[in-house]
């Protein structure tokens, strides 16, 4: 029921084009001399953040520049990995970039390894490796079992403790107390915030006491927003303070504030009457000191420096009034330096700008039929009627008869205006950027003075001497190198043939190897999978040397992830969507994928003989095993202290390479593996003792490792050194969101479709020249609430979330 697959194909380059010549003014490109500016950040829209087992998880990729958020034209190539709760990469989508724009899916099945439970979504580029994990988007989504039991109880033993007395209790919250400006000075009113969470890092209510050594009462102070509040009091030089702390039903706690210093400066905010003013306070002792020093005001965003003011201190408490317009929109980092060059105070503000765009998203109903068709709207427009060029994706879900919906989850403007700039998680951030909510700054203030700024992520200059540890990928490369047979020189001056088919065509190219024996073929455009196949000659035509093929794509990135399990009880919000699922699966007749029978195959298990008797370690591997994404993860795995290097295999107790042996042939060559998949292997075996001496003499002494493969494997090592066949994955080929007309009836083959969870998906929204988009899809069979969520950015780097609800009833 699918669409041609080449006529949609060409629509989204269409659109695609048409966006890039719109945006051409705006987008960027790397400055190759000035390495330190050239920084991306990517954001992952996704359909959604639960699915079930068999669905499809859709996703559209903004890469941008880091400093001002416009859409980035650098790296080609896009990572996103799925990643399970035991730091596995399930999937690997290696996404195309184009404009700074990608898309693809995830499908969600058995065969790909998905079980229920959490995971995350993992995006960056080759290039943003040179900048740390701070420059890695990260998503937790869930994967539901909706056939599986939902206790309306929670768990007992917490049940009991939560009854019991305050008294009796041992604290299981944190809490911790962060005085505006950095410290708490003598003798200056001071602005202390707090936050309080669990031990799971949810935010908790708290209410407590401010005490001086003595115990005596000084004020009171309680959370105003998820675990958060502040108080104000004047601390003495000499005395320690502490906050004695309350909960309803986690304890209590005493708690001692940071220390009073005798000198220093307090960098405040305020906004006074719509006048948003900033404030240096000292005491008398530190302005004497200071007396006619200049000092210098820095207003820093992302790690530009947008402004600098100098003044002189005459006297103890002064006001400035915020230079908004020359400042931009997010967190300004706001430094009082002085005249030594030394930071003595700092405060974070966030700096909202008026925008003059208006993107609206409208359907042509409120209420529709189910099956009905549906006409969506969007308008890109600023104040003039003028047209906004602009990106955007929107998908449309069934709301499962949930009614308050996260609309305070992670969106683009959260994440580009301050979940990427800030410390640590933030809970529900898309709440400080829901203009509905008339205290989101006040709240967000509280945010910024409680979980700071990631400052350190600026403070690195990422000067590369020579070159960057990882290049700007532009397209895809195939690269290797051409060696002598015997001796490992390389060969110079050698011609290299690529053929490469797929995408029903076939491509040709030539190159020579350079000083050192390498070839490299550079920026191809492979989508999907492809055929390659690489032969070499010398200057007479004469087959001669040993090509070695590089890996095509970058080894992924460390991977450290453990899925957060902070519910004592399932959420009534998931447990209803679980529960709406099931009834829809249950009305239509479709079951899920992860409550199919099982069905048991019985077949005689295929054996390989071995060719050298019994050694150290024999495994036959079958269809059941295959569960790694290369054939150095297959070996890891299965053979016991080996540890695959770029320069071989070896067995940890030994300081060389094991010896490779391939279908009885010997290797010197690890790259020879390359050639292989896992479901090529049929045997593994290995020896590291007297055994692979006796069999293979001294070239063994550090072990054997030996691999008998399928036979006429694509890819297995070649009579013929001097030719490569392999199979290879290019750009991941994404799939078509495509929605059926169920009025046509509903059938076997679409009674998915007529109770998807997803109704509509499109990654590539892009309004014409008069600023309007326009589209149709067809509604589910199921009555039900459906929210449409718009998220994209403007040509001039504005990130946008829209949100609208509609209705499917008889």
């Amino acid at each position: 029921m699918l669409k041609p697959f080449s006529k949609i194909t060409k629509h989204t380059i269409k659109s695609v084009l048409v966006f890039i010549i719109a945006f051409s003014p705006f987008l960027l490109t790397a400055q190759n001399n000035n390495l330190n500016l050239d920084i991306e950040k990517t954001y992952i829209h996704t359909d959604r953040s639960t699915y079930i087992l068999g669905e499809t998880l859709w996703y559209k990729s903004y890469t941008v520049y880091a400093k001002n958020n416009l859409l980035f034209d650098n790296s080609k190539i896009l990572y996103v990995e799925l990643i399970s709760s035991d730091s596995t990469i399930i999937a690997r989508n290696n996404t195309k970039l184009v404009a700074g724009l990608g898309n693809g899916d995830f499908k969600l099945t058995k065969e790909n390894g998905i079980k229920p439970g959490k995971y995350q979504i993992r995006a960056y580029t080759n290039w943003s490796r040179n900048f740390g994990e701070d420059f890695v988007y990260k998503k937790e989504i869930e994967i539901l079992n909706v056939f599986e039991k939902i206790s309306n109880e929670t768990n007992p033993s917490v049940a009991n403790k939560s009854n019991s007395s305050v008294e009796n209790q041992e604290t299981k919250f944190k809490i911790q107390f962060f005085p505006e400006g950095g410290s708490l000075i003598e003798n200056i009113p001071s602005v202390v915030a707090f936050k309080a969470v669990d031990l799971n890092g949810n935010p908790i209510k708290v209410q407590g006491q401010l005490l001086d050594a003595k115990g005596e009462i000084i004020t009171f102070f309680a959370s105003t927003h998820d675990g958060m509040g502040k108080f104000q009091f004047n601390p003495s030089g000499g005395q320690q303070y502490f906050a004695k702390v309350t909960t309803t039903s986690y304890g209590e706690t005493k708690e001692q504030l940071p220390m009073v210093v005798d000198e220093g400066f307090s960098l405040g905010y305020k906004n006074i009457k719509g006048t948003k003013v900033i404030s240096i306070q000292t005491n008398a002792k530190t302005l004497q000191k200071y007396s006619n020093k200049p000092f210098t005001i820095s207003y820093r965003s992302r790690g530009v420096t947008y402004l600098k003011e100098t003044i002189e201190l005459s006297n103890p408490k002064i006001f400035i009034e915020l230079p908004l317009n020359n400042l931009p929109e997010g967190i300004i980092q706001i430094t009082l330096i002085d005249d030594q060059q030394r930071p003595q105070s700092e405060r974070l503000v966030y700096v909202e700008k008026n925008h003059d765009v208006v993107v609206e998203l409208n359907t042509d109903k409120t209420i529709y039929k189910p099956k009905e068709k549906v006409a969506v709207t969007v308008s890109s427009k600023n104040s003039l009627g003028e047209a906004v060029a602009a990106s955007f994706s929107i998908a449309g879900i069934d709301l499962n008869g949930t009614k308050n919906v996260d609309n305070y989850v992670t969106n683009i403007s959260s994440y580009f205006l301050m979940e990427s700039d800030i410390k640590g998680k933030v809970h529900n951030p898309g709440y400080y950027f829901n203009v509905s909510n008339p205290t989101r700054f006040q709240h967000l203030d509280l945010l910024l003075l409680t979980q700071g700024w990631r400052d350190f992520l600026w403070k690195n200059q990422y000067n590369f001497e020579d070159s960057p540890l990882y290049e700007v990928e532009k397209g895809i490369t195939i690269s290797g190198s051409v060696k002598k047979l015997f001796g490992k020189k390389p060969v110079v001056g050698n011609t290299v043939s690529l053929s490469l088919i797929g995408n029903r065509k076939i491509e040709a190219f030539d190159t020579v190897t350079d000083a050192e024996g390498k070839f490299k073929f550079k920026n191809l455009d492979i989508v999907g999978t492809a055929r390659i196949n690489l032969k070499t000659k010398n200057k007479k035509g004469k087959e001669t040397g040993v090509l070695v093929l590089d890996s095509i794509f970058k080894e992924p990135m460390v991977v450290n992830y453990t899925a957060t399990n902070n519910e004592l009880k399932v959420l009534p919000q998931k447990k209803v969507t679980a529960q709406n699922i099931y009834k829809k699966h249950v009305e239509f007749n479709v079951k899920p994928e992860n409550v199919l029978e099982e069905v048991e195959i019985i077949a005689k298990k295929k054996t390989v003989n071995s060719y050298y008797g019994k050694l150290d370690y024999s495994f036959d591997i079958d269809e059941n095993s295959i569960g790694y994404s290369n054939v150095y993860q297959l070996i890891e795995a299965t053979i016991p202290n080996v540890v695959v290097e770029d320069t071989g295999i070896r067995f940890i107790r030994n300081s060389g390479n094991a010896l490779l042996v391939i279908n009885g042939k010997r290797t010197d060559y690890i790259s020879d593996l390359d050639f292989l998949l896992p479901e090529d292997i049929l045997k593994l075996e290995a020896s590291n003792g007297a055994v692979a001496t006796m069999i293979f003499g001294n070239e063994a002494s550090n072990g054997v490792i030996i691999i008998y493969t399928k036979k006429n494997t694509v890819g297995q090592a070649k009579e013929n050194l001097q030719l490569i066949e392999k199979q290879i994955e290019g750009y991941h080929q994404a799939r078509i969101f495509y929605t059926p007309n169920l009025n046509e009836g509903i059938t076997e083959e679409n009674s998915e479709d007529a109770i998807r969870n997803t109704i509509y998906w499109n990654p590539y929204i892009h309004p014409n020249k008069t600023g309007i988009f326009q589209g149709t899809y067809y509604n589910t069979a199921v009555e039900t609430n459906v929210k449409l969520t718009l998220e994209g950015i403007t040509a001039t780097g504005i990130p946008i979330v829209v949100n609208k609800y509609y209705t499917i009833e008889e």
